[in-house]
């Protein structure tokens, strides 16, 4: 079964950076489309960022694209999410996702198998 831990998560003053990373085990990383995706209290999961098994094909919601980048090394089993120019709507729990199906869109919580437990981010305004 694979696992995903993430990390990296922290309170940040906005305009600020943190970068998160997720480690997985159990399974073939490279085989697995991975997403991040966030949430807050009363809100349903919102969908922040995909990358193909490759890394060659990424995805960024509306609302991070132009200051967050998705990014992975199959070598180390890790995906990242680099945040840059952070805002007090940014703050959230963040998860990391694993999906096998191939030619998804990523953006759908459905489609991913296996999530994380979630790191916490917080931005201060």
């Amino acid at each position: 079964q694979v696992q995903l831990v993430e990390s990296g998560g922290g309170l940040v003053q906005a305009g600020g950076s943190l970068r998160l990373s997720c480690v997985a085990s159990g399974g073939t990383f490279s085989r697995y489309h991975m997403g991040w995706f966030r949430q807050t209290p009363g809100k349903e999961r919102e969908f922040v960022a995909a990358i193909s098994w490759s890394g060659g094909i990424t995805y960024l919601a509306d609302s991070v694209k132009g200051r967050f980048a998705i990014s992975r090394d199959n070598a180390k089993n890790t995906v990242s999410l680099q945040m840059n120019s952070l805002k007090p709507e940014d703050t959230a729990v963040y998860y990391c996702a694993a999906g096998s199906r191939p030619g998804i869109s990523g953006a759908v919580v459905g489609d991913y198998d296996y999530w994380g437990q979630g790191t916490h981010v917080t931005v201060s305004s």
